[in-house]
């Protein structure tokens, strides 16, 4: 079973469930909540695991009593509830290969303004048969890119003089990372803010915010009012720990004005910036592991990844 309604397909259907809750407190006093949503991790959830899930969630001490009504439970994918169901490791056999890049092409364009890259052969398979053994043919291609092209990591030396560059990022930042994936896909708001990641655990992992942008992948929309990464949200990352941050939006920061905050700060914490995504819907928010590993180019800020991620099936 594939949870169809959000795209997804790495593995079982998964569930959700939206309650009123009323909640008393054995020191007095209590609290409301109405249509609250709790990742669950199945369709027969019950009311008791249910309240226990609400309660660790919210991290909630000396409750009396949780009653629920209006509870509905429906298939979608989780959003990552703290105390909820998470996937396994992302390890041995029993995983999966989900591809995170967009396909290089001539001519495409991946940030407006900037030009697509150009392919050419340096070598033909017809100038080869003069080289070699009858029989025995090569293509040697050549391309000319800027390196914001295609889906990318930025380095520090991307924003920094003296920065960290490319060859000098250690491998632990970019290969085998846990990851947590944000949903943010249908939010009202196009800033990705602190208190949207706050309940996540990020320390140590590849952030994913999965805002669902890249499907306006190589049209003009995919430059306009974009998503993005507030600054008191790469604040928050910084201070958290995060190893890695990517977006599957046309740049992580807001590209209305001229200041680029998040790169700023997530870079000067030797934190590698992840752009361009694609295929977030493909993960479970816990238990991938991420590979995102450039060229090791010396003096250089930016190149293109092979992004995938091994998912648990």
């Amino acid at each position: 079973m594939l949870y169809a309604e959000t795209g997804g397909s790495w593995g079982m259907t998964e569930y959700r469930a939206s309650f009123d809750a009323d909640v008393t407190f054995l020191n007095g006093g209590g609290m409301q909540a109405q249509g609250f949503r709790l990742d669950v991790p199945g369709p027969d959830v019950t009311a008791d695991d249910l309240a226990g899930l609400f309660v660790g969630h919210l991290g909630l001490l000396m409750v009396d009593q949780v009653r629920l009504s209006g509870v509905e439970v429906f298939a979608e994918a989780h959003k990552g509830s703290r105390g909820g169901p998470s996937g396994d490791a992302a390890t041995g056999p029993d995983t999966r290969l989900v591809d995170l890049s967009h396909v290089i092409e001539a001519g495409m364009t991946t940030y407006p303004g900037l030009p697509g890259p150009e392919i050419l052969p340096h070598l033909t398979r017809a100038d080869s048969r003069g080289v070699y053994a009858e029989g025995t043919e090569f293509t040697i291609d050549r391309i000319s890119m800027v390196s914001n092209t295609g889906t990318y990591v930025d380095s520090p030396f991307h924003r920094y003089e003296g920065g960290v560059d490319l060859a000098g990022l250690p491998l632990e930042s970019l290969a085998d990372l846990p990851v947590v994936v944000v949903r943010v896909t249908g939010a009202a708001e196009r800033a990705i803010t602190a208190q949207t990641l706050a309940p996540y655990d990020v320390a140590g992992r590849a952030v994913l915010l999965h805002t669902g942008w890249d499907r306006h992948w190589r049209t003009e929309a995919y430059g306009v009012a974009a998503p993005y990464l507030a600054e008191d949200g790469a604040r928050h990352l910084a201070a958290a720990g995060a190893r890695l941050v990517g977006i599957d939006s046309v740049n992580i920061d807001c590209t209305d004005g001229k200041t680029r905050p998040a790169h700023s700060i997530l870079l000067d914490a030797g934190i590698p910036v992840l752009e361009h995504l694609t295929g977030l819907g493909e993960l479970p928010v816990h238990g991938a592991r991420l590979h995102a590993v450039p060229a090791p180019v010396r003096d250089f800020g930016t190149f293109p990844v092979r992004a995938y991620a091994l998912v648990p099936r």
